[in-house]
Order: C-alpha cells, then sequence, then structure tokens
C-alpha cells in the first residue's frame, strides 16, 4: 500500500504544536502588553515634546548664573541661532530609550498593581485613593531606577554643548553615552542621582497616574465619557503632575549634570535653598509645565487608545 511522504506526516504533529504554542503566546502578550503601551505611548509623546524638554534643562542648567535668562522663547532662539534647529532634539535617542524602558515599566507596572488590587478587593468598586496613591507611587519608583542610566545620558547629551570645548564629549548617540560614562565613571556611575530621581518619578507619577485615575473616576460621575473624559482627566493629571514633581526634578537635574559642584540629594537642597530660597526649586515652572502636562497628556491619551486597537 502506498504511505504518505514523512513530510506529510509530519504536519498534525506540527499543527498540534503550533496550537499548543497559540495559548502560551497569548498569555505572555497579555501580560507583556501594559508595558509595550506604555513604552509606545511615551515614545510617541516624547518625539513631540522633546524640544520643549531641551529648554526645561538648559533653564535648569543655568539657573544662578550670571546674567542667564530664564525666558524659553529667548534660550529657543539661542540654541537655534548658535547650534541650528537640531539641538533642540539633541538627546532624543536617550530619551525614546528612557520611554521604553521607564514609561513602558510605569504604566505596565500600574496597570498590573491596580489590576492585582482590584482582584483583592473583590467588590467591584473603583479603588479608594490609598490604595491608587500606592500604586503610582510603587510602579513610578521601581521603574525610576530601571531607566536611570537612559536619564543620565539624556541629561548628559542635552548638558554637553553647554561645557567648554575641551570638556566636550560630542556623544552621537545614547549607546555612546552609556560606554562614555561607564569607561570614565565606572558602571555605578549609570545610576547617579537614582534616589532623586525615584522620588521625582513618585511625585509624577502619583499625580500623573493616580490623578488621571482619580479624575476620571470623579468626572464619569459628572456625566463626562468617551474622548471628553479621557482628555478632561489627562488634562488634570499633567497639572498634579507638574506641581508635585518639579522640586525634585530640579535636584535630579543639577545632581545629573556634567561636573556636579553637589555631593548628594541634601546638600544640593541645602546650598540651593541657601542660594535662591523654596522659589529656586520652582525655576522655570510655565516651561516645566508646558513640557510636563502635554507629555503627560499625549501620553496617557495614546495608551488609552492604543489598547482601544488591541482589544
Amino acid at each position: 500500500p502506498n504511505q504518505s511522504p514523512p513530510m506529510l506526516a509530519t504536519l498534525p504533529l506540527a499543527n498540534e504544536v503550533s496550537m499548543s504554542q497559540t495559548p502560551r503566546f497569548s498569555t505572555i502578550w497579555k501580560a507583556a502588553q501594559p508595558f509595550a503601551v506604555g513604552g509606545a505611548a511615551g515614545s510617541f509623546a516624547t518625539v513631540c515634546i522633546q524640544p520643549m524638554d531641551m529648554i526645561k534643562v538648559r533653564i535648569q542648567l543655568q539657573a544662578g548664573m550670571p546674567g542667564a535668562t530664564t525666558s524659553p522663547f529667548s534660550i529657543a532662539a539661542k540654541m537655534i541661532s548658535e547650534e541650528g534647529f537640531s539641538s533642540l532634539y539633541a538627546g532624543l535617542s536617550a530619551g525614546l530609550c528612557r520611554q521604553v524602558i521607564y514609561t513602558g515599566a510605569r504604566l505596565g507596572l500600574y496597570d498590573q498593581l491596580t489590576g492585582m488590587s482590584k482582584a483583592r478587593n473583590a467588590d467591584g468598586k473603583p479603588l479608594p485613593l490609598q490604595q491608587t496613591a500606592a500604586c503610582a507611587l510603587t510602579a513610578g519608583g521601581i521603574a525610576a531606577v530601571l531607566g536611570n542610566p537612559a536619564d543620565l545620558s539624556l541629561i548628559r547629551m542635552q548638558a554637553d554643548s553647554m561645557l567648554p570645548k575641551a570638556e566636550q564629549r560630542g556623544y552621537s548617540s545614547v549607546v555612546a553615552a552609556l560606554s562614555c560614562i561607564v569607561r570614565q565613571e565606572g558602571f555605578l556611575a549609570l545610576f547617579k542621582g537614582a534616589a532623586p530621581t525615584a522620588t521625582r518619578a513618585m511625585a509624577l507619577n502619583l499625580g500623573m497616574l493616580g490623578g488621571n485615575t482619580e479624575a476620571k473616576k470623579h468626572l464619569a460621575g459628572l456625566g463626562l465619557q468617551g474622548n471628553a473624559l479621557v482628555f478632561s482627566a489627562s488634562a488634570v493629571a499633567g497639572f498634579f503632575a507638574s506641581a508635585f514633581s518639579l522640586p525634585f526634578d530640579f535636584v535630579k537635574t543639577s545632581l545629573q549634570r556634567q561636573g556636579s559642584a553637589f555631593t548628594g540629594p541634601l546638600d544640593c537642597v541645602a546650598k540651593t535653598l541657601a542660594a535662591g530660597g523654596p522659589l529656586r526649586f520652582y525655576s522655570g515652572f510655565p516651561t516645566y509645565y508646558f513640557r510636563i502636562a502635554p507629555h503627560a497628556m499625549l501620553t496617557l491619551i495614546a495608551a488609552d487608545k492604543f489598547k482601544s486597537l488591541l482589544k
């Protein structure tokens, strides 16, 4: 009798393997999806907001310098005339790397933590404020430590052109910046400023993710729904994210700049208070707000749309 070719005889087995692997892939993708959505949403927002972030960093680095201006328009005009339009996008590769790691982790962890908290409550009600806050703080702190190397390289790339010519590194990419830092300062230098970075991220996450969740809950009770609800909640979240996080962002940026004169976060706080008082920590608040609030809004809106598309 005729026998099936060996290749055809193995087809049912191959189909069985493929079918058995599909649920496993589905499970892996379901777990990874919040992290992928967060990274994609953060990257989209960063491409849109990068020039504002660059100007914000310049304002903070120039704070207290004799004759330095804090006008975002003057700084932008000077950068474009002296360094070219592309200078507004200095460090973009590091910024995107940071978003994939940091925003992917904080949005992903926040979704996981809030999901587990709701499952434990088992009453079907929205999470109370204290649980929402705890999830936001935890996700922000963990994600910030993971993303600190990329964040440090972003600051170094953005501040490089402000150094004397002899001290400039001329970083060509985030990989070049990371390699230079490790080679010259050691591996642990990648986590310089991790404590204030994590603290800042916890404050920002509390305002952004916690604020977004709470705003949605209360605005939905007022009858808002759909795109109006998503936009309004993200606007509220953007304001609180800015107000909560700027002092910590100021300390983080001061510590991470090349040749920083501060020995640590407390030293930075003490010297800044002595030099300019509490309001020095809010240097560049308008620019910071117009950088953080739109970024938070774009991230939250993009994440919401990406989740809808993937359902």
